[in-house]
């Protein structure tokens, strides 16, 4: 996933977009995982995480994207993709070995508060998400960021689902994204996500933006 957009409130608001090369399998949301019973979410059927993972008895739900900075050991390298999984399951910070993982931005939201957990490779930041809207990118809580200077004013007075109508485009301040790689792979946004969080009920709506696109 490479947006995440979350508002703070009743009820608590996350939207993610993924984007992704568009031959990685993947299937989508649903109980996928015997070891995190209840948790539901859409599978990458590489290496088997997910990239935004719900919780619905705790009133819970997690957000993976790939960070900035240093990379793991080739040798010792694990998938960040249970990252996710286990902060929805638990709803505790991520830990153990991070060095094992590439860097990352993982949001973990839940009815009292919304934390950032931010991984460069050699230290782990953590940020209390602020009230109202915001949008975490590649580069987390990023203002300077083409796509956030964009699209942060309009998440925060236009509706949702009119956003992520646009155009697939290859502008880097665009919310959905295509582009065509010089070895002929795509580069897409694969899928949206909306996740609602309230004491009472928990949605989770999913759209497959390939659906209707050749290739």
């Amino acid at each position: 996933m490479c947006t995440l957009i979350v508002r703070t409130g009743r009820p608590l608001a996350l939207m993610g977009v993924r984007d992704e090369y568009a031959d990685r399998p993947w299937e989508g949301p649903g109980e996928h995982w015997p070891d995190y019973p209840g948790v539901v979410g859409g599978r990458d059927l590489k290496a088997g995480g997910t990239w935004l993972a719900v919780n619905p008895s705790a009133r819970r739900a997690a957000a993976l994207l790939n960070g900035r900075g240093k990379a793991a050991e080739e040798t010792t390298r694990i998938s960040r993709g249970d990252l996710a999984l286990r902060a929805a399951y638990t709803g505790q910070a991520p830990g153990g070995d991070l060095t094992r993982y590439d860097p990352f931005h993982l949001v973990l939201a839940d009815l009292t508060r919304v934390r950032l957990f931010s991984w460069d490779g050699d230290r782990l930041a953590t940020t209390d998400l602020p009230e109202g809207t915001s949008m975490v990118v590649n580069t987390g809580l990023d203002p300077a960021d083409e796509r956030v200077a964009a699209y942060l004013p309009r998440f925060e007075s236009e509706p949702w689902d009119e956003l992520i109508k646009a155009e697939p485009s290859a502008d880097p301040a665009a919310l959905i994204v295509r582009h065509e790689l010089p070895d002929g792979r795509i580069f897409t946004s694969l899928s949206v996500m909306e996740v609602t969080l309230a004491p009472d009920a928990v949605t989770y709506d999913f759209a497959d933006l390939t659906a209707d696109r050749d290739g």
